[in-house]
C-alpha cells in the first residue's frame, strides 16, 4: 500500500509540473512529418558514418517524439499507475544489438516506447511503433513466463466466459478485431483437446495491437486515438491482473 501512495503521489507530482510546462511549451498531439522523412532516410543508409553526420537531425526527431510521449504520459497517469518517470524514459534506444542478428545494420529503422505498469499487481503494459508504412499501438504479453502462462490457461480453463466476454464486446472489435499472438498447434500438455475453450487455452502471447496510418499519426487527432485505444486495453489488463494475482479459489497468490 504505501509503494502505491507514493506512486500516486509521484504521478500527481509530475501532472502538475508539466502542465505548468505547457505554459511555455504547446502541446505535441502528433508525430510530425519530419520524424518518418528522417526515419526514411536512415533505413536507406543504415550506418554508422551517414548517422553520424546526421546526429542532430535525430535528436531534433527524437525530442519531437519524447514531447508526445510526455503528453500521452500526463494522460495515462490520470486514469492508470504507471511507474515510468517521462517520457523520455520511455523511449527505446535507436541503437540495435546486433550480436546474434544476421542483419547488421546498426541502427533501428523505428522509434518505439512503452510504458510500465506499476506493482505486481497491476500486469500488462502499453507500448507505441513509429514507423513509416508500419505505425502501431500494442499491449498485453509478449513474453509470460512458464509459471504465468500455465496458470492463464487454467484460470482460462476453469472459466473462460470472462475472457470471451471481454473479447467479444463492441469496444475490443472494434479496437483491436481480435486477440493476436503465437499459438500452439496442439493443446498444451496437461490440457483436453477437446476443451471448449482450447482456442484460447492455445494461446502463448496475448496480445492487443491497433495499426494506424502515418497519415493518422501525423494528424492532431493522434494523441486522442492513443490514449482512447489504451484505455481499451483495460479490462483485459484488468482481468489478467485478476487472474494471475489469485488462485483458482480467487484467493490471493
Amino acid at each position: 500500500m504505501l509503494i502505491k501512495a507514493e506512486l500516486f503521489i509521484a504521478n500527481i507530482v509530475y501532472y502538475l509540473i508539466r502542465n505548468f510546462t505547457h505554459n511555455n511549451f504547446p502541446m505535441q498531439k502528433s508525430i510530425p512529418a519530419s520524424v518518418f522523412s528522417f526515419l526514411e532516410e536512415l533505413k536507406e543508409n543504415n550506418n554508422r558514418e551517414w548517422f553520424n553526420e546526421n546526429k542532430e537531425r535525430y535528436q531534433e526527431q527524437h525530442g519531437w517524439v519524447v514531447q508526445f510521449a510526455d503528453e500521452l504520459l500526463i494522460n495515462m497517469k490520470q486514469v492508470d499507475n504507471i511507474e515510468t518517470a517521462s517520457g523520455k524514459k520511455s523511449i527505446f534506444r535507436i541503437y540495435k544489438d546486433v550480436r546474434f542478428s544476421k542483419d547488421k545494420s546498426p541502427y533501428k529503422t523505428n522509434i518505439g516506447g512503452a510504458f510500465t505498469r506499476a506493482t505486481k499487481e497491476l500486469r500488462g503494459g502499453y507500448y507505441f511503433h513509429i514507423e513509416p508504412g508500419n505505425c502501431f499501438l500494442g499491449g498485453g504479453f509478449w513474453g509470460p513466463s512458464p509459471e504465468d502462462l500455465k496458470h492463464i490457461r487454467l484460470q482460462i480453463a476453469g472459466d473462460p466466459e470472462p475472457l470471451r466476454d471481454i473479447l467479444s464486446s463492441k469496444e475490443f472489435i472494434s479496437t483491436f478485431g481480435k486477440l493476436e499472438g503465437e499459438q500452439l498447434k496442439t493443446a498444451p500438455k496437461g490440457f483436453d483437446k477437446d476443451h471448449p475453450a482450447i482456442d484460447l487455452i492455445n494461446y502463448k502471447q496475448f496480445l492487443l495491437v491497433k495499426k494506424f496510418t502515418d497519415k493518422q499519426a501525423q494528424s492532431e487527432k493522434y494523441l486522442e486515438n492513443v490514449f482512447a485505444t489504451f484505455q481499451a486495453m483495460r479490462p483485459f489488463f484488468d482481468y489478467m491482473s485478476e487472474i494471475l494475482t489469485t488462485d483458482l479459489n480467487g484467493e490471493p497468490r
